[in-house]
C-alpha cells in the first residue's frame, strides 16, 4: 500500500504544503554537513589558537600546583583558587568555543534556513511503534542511511590511519619536548588531524546534501487528488467561486452604471457598442472610460443616458475602437485624442446651445480613428 501511495505522489509540493511542512519542522537536514563544519572549525581553531591555548592552559596549571599548605587547607581559599582557575580556563577556550557553536548553528541554515517549530518538540508516540520502527529500518531511507554510516566509517577510518601514519613520528618526539611548546606543538597536531577528518566529512556531506534535499523534497509530493482538495480548502469549490464571481460581476456592472449619469458623452455603434466617457480638465489628462459594453449592456447604457440628459452620439468607428481598446477607468489612447476632441466640441456647443435655446447644430462628421501599430 505503501509503495502505491508513493508512485501516486508525482506531483510537485505546493507552496502552502512547504510551508506546513516548515510549521511542523519538517525542513531538509544534513548531519554531516553540521558533523564536517564542527570538525572543521575545531580543527582550524586548534590549529591556529593551539599555541595561545597551550601557553594559559600551561600559566594555568602552574599556578594550581604552586599553592601553599594553608591555602590548600583552607574552604575558603580553595574555593577562590577554584573559581579564578574556571574563569580563566572558559576565557582561554572561548574563542575556540565561539568558533565551534558558530559552525555548529550556521552549518544547518545552509540547506534549511532557520526554523523554529514547536510542533517538532511535541512528544510523537507514533515513533515508539516497534512496527513502524521495523519498516523504516528496512525502508529505502533506512538502507541509504546505512549505506552513508558504512561510507563514513570507511572514510574515517582510512583518514585516520593515513594521519596516524603521517604524523607517528611527530606524535612519539612530544616526549622530548618543553612544556609549553610541547602543549602548542600537541594541539596543532590534533587540529591538523580534525582538518583532516573534517575534509573527509566534507566529501560526505557534498554527496549528502543533493540527497537529504531529494529526500525532503520526495516526502512532499502529492497526489493530484490532493492538489485538488488543498485547492477547494483554500480556493472553494467551483461552485462558490463561480457564484463569488458573478456577485463580483454584478457589482461591478451595478457600479458602472452608477458612473454613467455622470459622463459627459456616450458614443455609440448606434446599437451594439456604447462607451460612456468623462472629462474633467483640471484633474484629468484625457477623458476616460466610465462605462462600456455590448448588446444588451450598451441598450442599458443608452437608456439611463437618455434618462440623465447625457448626450449621445453616434460615431460607429470610435465606438468600436473604444470598447475594443480601453478598460472601465483607463484614459482614451493617444491615436483617438483627435476624434474624441471633436466628440467633446461638439457636446459642449451642444450644451451652450440648448441654455441659450437656440436650435442644436448639426453634428459634424467624425474623422476615423487610426488604426493601432500591429
Amino acid at each position: 500500500m505503501a509503495d502505491t501511495d508513493n508512485r501516486d505522489r508525482t506531483e510537485s509540493p505546493t507552496q502552502k504544503r512547504i510551508e506546513d511542512a516548515r510549521r511542523r519542522g519538517q525542513v531538509p537536514r544534513s548531519r554531516d554537513l553540521g558533523a564536517a563544519a564542527v570538525t572543521l572549525a575545531g580543527g582550524l581553531g586548534l590549529y591556529g589558537l593551539g599555541g595561545l591555548l597551550g601557553g594559559r592552559l600551561l600559566g594555568l596549571m602552574h599556578r594550581g600546583l604552586q599553592l601553599s599548605a594553608a591555602q590548600a587547607l583552607g574552604d575558603d581559599s580553595m574555593l577562590r583558587a577554584l573559581g579564578s582557575a574556571a574563569l580563566t580556563g572558559a576565557l582561554a577556550a572561548a574563542p575556540l568555543l565561539a568558533l565551534i557553536l558558530a559552525a555548529a548553528v550556521l552549518a544547518p541554515l545552509a540547506i534549511g534556513g532557520w526554523n523554529f517549530s514547536a510542533a517538532a518538540l511535541a512528544p510523537q508516540w507514533q515513533r515508539l511503534d516497534p512496527v513502524a520502527g521495523l519498516r523504516r529500518v528496512f525502508s529505502l531511507r533506512g538502507v541509504l542511511e546505512l549505506l552513508k554510516s558504512l561510507a563514513r566509517f570507511l572514510v574515517v577510518a582510512l583518514v585516520a590511519m593515513l594521519v596516524l601514519r603521517h604524523q607517528f613520528r611527530a606524535f612519539t618526539s612530544l616526549g622530548n619536548e618543553p612544556a609549553r611548546a610541547a602543549i602548542g606543538h600537541a594541539l596543532a597536531l590534533a587540529g591538523t588531524a580534525l582538518i583532516a577528518f573534517g575534509g573527509a566529512l566534507a566529501v560526505i556531506a557534498a554527496v549528502d546534501v543533493p540527497l537529504a534535499l531529494w529526500q525532503h523534497a520526495r516526502s512532499l509530493r502529492m497526489t493530484r487528488q490532493e492538489i485538488r482538495d488543498e485547492s477547494r480548502d483554500t480556493e472553494g469549490s467551483p461552485e462558490a467561486r463561480n457564484r463569488v464571481r458573478r456577485v463580483q460581476q454584478e457589482l461591478a456592472g451595478r457600479r458602472m452604471m452608477a458612473a454613467v449619469p455622470t459622463a459627459d458623452v456616450v458614443v455609440t455603434n448606434p446599437t451594439h457598442y456604447a462607451v460612456a466617457l468623462r472629462y474633467d480638465e483640471p484633474r484629468m489628462r484625457a477623458p476616460v472610460v466610465v462605462a462600456k459594453g455590448a448588446d444588451l449592456v450598451a441598450q442599458r447604457i443608452r437608456k439611463l443616458a437618455g434618462e440623465h440628459g447625457v448626450p449621445l452620439i453616434e460615431a460607429p468607428p470610435l465606438a468600436r475602437a473604444l470598447h475594443a481598446s480601453c478598460e472601465l477607468g483607463d484614459e482614451i489612447p493617444a491615436r483617438l485624442y483627435a476624434v474624441v476632441a471633436q466628440v467633446l466640441t461638439y457636446v459642449y456647443q451642444l450644451r451652450t446651445a440648448r441654455r441659450a435655446g437656440a436650435a442644436a447644430p448639426a453634428p459634424p462628421a467624425f474623422d476615423a480613428p487610426e488604426s493601432p501599430e500591429p
